[in-house]
């Protein structure tokens, strides 16, 4: 104990945030974008951008459905796996694939996908090689170049931290109502401190939920215990009865002819009249072994996992399904898991989790500042900052601004990149990375307040960049999405128009501070004179 409880608390509250922050800003960051993953994969890929909602998407389906078999029959009969991927809201075309063979020391097949607009059923232009919103959502909690399992341990700890840090948090938070509506500006590490706790205590519902159902969503791998002594195959047996799998009947050897799929879609349904089916897979086509999955989207319910149908390829015959009622537990799992990722969410209130995140991220980054701050308030004047000092400046520094510059890199590269270069992907990432790893390298060379007021111009003019470069690099433009109501794409150049604005602000705040600061100097200097 340090003294008191309360010291204690804030003894605990202070490292636990400390040793993990930069990584906690790098996991809230990508876990902010990847709310709207999907609406970043629409506007990485141009050619897709005029495409329009059906007007009556799910009333299409069973036809589209229909179709797809019979292409991909015609396309790929002898292939492992078919998979037909429908329209949804955010999602706006249609996918008829099939599995292609896998090469030697892959882990899973790779799919030749054809991709229609479904309202005239024509193909589109061909995709260009990108991430999109996938890059953000698995840098969230696999980060990057580093082994998955690995990774997933480090979040695990990051995340159990960030939940230490909230719960002390609350407890050494004396005023913690009377905060909400305290802001003193321009008063040093106190302005700081109010900007803390205010992005803390208004969003604080949301950093514990979206804390706490982080780590329900690998508690397995956390607490494999329980599973492993009421299982003798562990999770491989516990998932068996958690989730159907794809049943084979390795059995049935030969060739078959696949059952009509009217004769599936009618079973659909009958059991589910308004089913919203998102994607078909069926195994093994054309097989005596043929399976087919139906699953259908879980609409605004708190849940998952994905319901399903799986018939037999050649009978029709229902073999494994989802449960429709779910027991306690898998019920509560599931609801943590559907709150973290939030894909129930409709626009307004996905827009609320993506402010929740913003939030987080400005709780921390503030916690970091503070914490160089008080270190250099502490440090004697005419000495050499330690280096305990340098480092914590140089990873402020190298994060919270470097992380901006590299987003706003990974899309500048997906506009400017050609369409042929190979593994363009790949190169995408790749700009993100070594723009990060340029500011990191700026920031440990030099951490003052003249390489902030740097980079927030920098940022800005990247941010600056994103919208101009795509309207001269593609036929859209944010006029013309506001014009043709497509408002992913008005709210995606918008956002980065006004985090451009803000950066600029913070420039010139900088700079403002900067020119007082050395008025200061040279007066202090012609007095001693």
């Amino acid at each position: 104990m340090k003294g008191s409880f309360f010291r204690s608390m804030t003894w605990l509250h202070t490292w636990v945030g400390l040793l993990v922050c930069w990584l906690l800003y790098l996991i809230f960051f990508a876990g902010t974008i990847s709310f709207f993953r999907d609406e970043v994969s629409l506007w990485n890929q141009p050619s897709i951008h005029n495409i329009e909602q059906q007007t009556d998407r799910i009333g299409a389906q069973k036809q589209q459905i229909i179709t797809g078999v019979e292409y991909l029959n015609a396309q790929a009969p002898n292939a492992p796996n078919w998979r037909i991927t429908l329209p949804e809201e955010r999602i706006p075309y249609l996918t008829y694939g099939f599995a292609k063979p896998k090469e030697p020391g892959q882990r899973r097949a790779s799919f030749n996908n054809s991709r229609l607009d479904p309202n005239t059923m024509q193909p589109l232009p061909p995709f260009v090689d990108t991430r999109g919103g996938n890059f953000f959502y698995r840098l969230h909690f696999d980060l990057h170049y580093i082994d998955v399992k690995t990774a997933r341990w480090i979040v695990c700890f990051a995340s159990l931290f960030m939940l230490i840090a909230l719960i002390s948090g609350i407890v050494i938070h004396k005023r913690i109502f009377k905060d909400m509506f305290v802001f003193r500006a321009n008063k040093g590490s106190r302005s700081w401190l109010d900007v803390h706790n205010l992005s803390s205590v208004f969003a604080l519902p949301f950093h514990l939920m979206i804390t706490y159902t982080g780590i329900i969503t690998l508690i397995f791998m956390l607490f494999p215990h329980p599973v492993n002594t009421v299982y003798e195959e562990g999770m491989t047996g516990f998932f068996k009865d958690f989730s159907p799998s794809n049943p084979i009947n390795n059995k049935a050897k030969g060739e078959a002819e696949l059952v009509p799929m009217k004769t599936i879609l009618d079973q659909v349904y009958t059991k589910w009249p308004n089913a919203d089916i998102n994607r078909v897979m069926i195994s093994n086509p054309n097989k005596a072994a043929a399976t087919i999955m139906v699953l259908v989207s879980p609409g605004k319910a708190l849940r998952d996992q994905t319901p399903r149908l799986i018939f037999n390829g050649v009978t029709g015959e229902l073999i494994a399904q989802t449960d429709d009622e779910l027991t306690g537990s898998k019920a509560l799992y599931e609801s943590l898991n559907s709150m973290h990722t939030g894909r129930f969410a409709e626009p307004l209130l996905r827009g609320l989790y993506f402010l929740g995140g913003i939030a987080g991220c400005i709780m921390i980054a503030t916690g970091c500042i503070m914490w160089a701050k008080r270190l250099r308030e502490r440090m004697k004047k005419n000495t050499q900052p330690s280096w305990g000092l340098k480092l914590v400046e140089g990873l402020n520094l190298g994060t919270l601004m470097g992380l901006p510059l590299a987003t706003s890199a990974f899309f500048l590269a997906n506009r400017l990149l050609s369409k042929q270069v190979a593994e363009r992907a790949d190169k995408e990432i790749l700009a993100f990375f070594l723009t990060w790893l340029c500011v990191f390298i700026i920031a440990f060379v030099k951490r003052d307040k003249l390489q902030w007021c740097v980079m927030a111009a920098i940022n800005s003019i990247a941010c600056f960049s994103v919208p101009v470069v795509n309207a001269l690099t593609t036929e859209g433009n944010i006029i013309q999405y506001l014009r043709n109501d497509q408002w992913a794409l008005f709210m995606f150049d918008s956002l980065f128009l006004l985090f451009g604005l803000l950066f600029l602000l913070q420039t010139e705040k900088l700079r403002t501070g900067l020119q007082t600061k050395k008025r200061l100097h040279i007066s202090t200097q012609e007095q001693k004179i």
